[in-house]
């Protein structure tokens, strides 16, 4: 894995490094492309750094693919990924955050619910305070009250059971410094979770309110089962952050207790059956051994969960149809660009 993500960084180092990588993941967003490559463009011109824009087609099914292939031929700023199926938006993260070259990434959805105007902000933000990530905040959410109030569970949730004080978790856009994504692993629903897991790294994580537009075309992905399955790696992310490097610590507190409440009740049995009296017929005597076996399991999974650890090599969980690198957008092509625009 690390020898491809240093391949494909090898295969860039020939051209002008960007400083500002856009990484976008996209599923069935055809209506909205053109027009967020043009406001993302303006925004970027103007910023006056070095940029990139990397679309990531997460398997789509209607005319995405085709419309971010002629961005490429259009724009050398613009590169893209595409999936051969939906592996979902964790994956598209992953495949964007390998390949991202600037100093700073900021992640967006392609709806046009996030306002590309506000990327400056968020570097500002990231510069001025000092900070790792900044997460956009949807302080004014224009989303129908199906997807709101689950959200505002969702991240009421999150915020207890992990301790970091977020509005908002689930916000698409997001910039990050370079070195706070550098070995992130990102797959299931694991994109909900990212100020989590950079925050458990060490790394500092801030948040400013963003602003939120209606979905002028095509569809919410939102639904039920992907509310199920944030929950699940909501378990998945504690046990990551918590007992990565330490399984034994989990399963063999539980393992130990049960093991000592399974002893306690056999040594019991045992004092009462020196003294003469019949055990073979006490559920005690079964609940005891069921203690000692399930506890002698816990422990032996930590054991396992140990050795597991040690040997673990991750590889990519999806497959790549086809692929192109964006060439960047060196000092004096921003400046004739900002040029154009201005007299535009």
């Amino acid at each position: 894995m690390r020898v491809a993500d240093e391949r494909i960084r090898g295969q860039s180092s020939r051209r002008m490094e960007p400083r500002v990588s856009i990484v976008i993941p996209l599923f069935d967003e055809e209506g909205t492309l053109e027009e967020l490559h043009a406001k993302l463009t303006s925004v970027l011109v103007r910023l006056g750094r070095p940029y990139e824009i990397l679309f990531v087609d997460d398997g789509s099914r209607d005319g995405s693919g085709r419309i971010i292939q002629q961005l490429a031929e259009r724009d050398p700023a613009v590169g893209y990924v595409r999936f051969r199926r939906n592996f979902g938006k964790s994956a598209a993260l992953d495949a964007g955050f390998r390949r991202a070259r600037g100093e700073i990434v900021i992640t967006m959805d392609a709806d046009l619910q996030d306002d590309p105007e506000e990327v400056p902000r968020l570097i500002e933000a990231l510069e001025t305070q000092e900070l790792d990530l900044v997460s956009g905040w949807k302080q004014k959410r224009h989303d129908p009250l199906g997807k709101t109030l689950p959200s505002k569970l969702f991240n009421f949730t999150v915020r207890k059971l992990t301790g970091l004080k977020l509005n908002d978790f689930n916000c698409g856009l997001k910039a990050y410094r370079r070195e706070a994504i550098d070995g992130l692993d990102m797959y299931g629903e694991l994109h909900r979770y990212v100020p989590m897991l950079v925050d458990w790294r060490g790394f500092s994580v801030g948040e400013i309110a963003v602003k939120h537009h209606a979905r002028k075309w095509g569809k919410s992905k939102y639904g039920i089962e992907r509310m199920a399955k944030g929950f699940f790696d909501l378990l998945t992310v504690i046990l990551l952050t918590r007992y990565r490097r330490r399984p034994l610590h989990l399963f063999g507190w539980a393992g130990l207790v049960m093991f000592t409440l399974g002893f306690a009740c056999l040594a019991y049995l045992t004092v009462i059956w020196f003294l003469g009296h019949s055990i073979g017929t006490r559920p005690l005597l079964v609940l005891g051994m069921l203690l000692v076996m399930v506890g002698v399991q816990l422990i032996s999974t930590g054991l396992l969960g140990e050795m597991i650890n040690s040997t673990r090599a991750v590889e990519p969980g999806y497959t790549i149809r086809s692929e192109r690198m964006p060439d960047g957008v060196a000092p004096a092509d921003v400046e004739d660009r900002a040029t154009a625009s201005a007299a535009s």
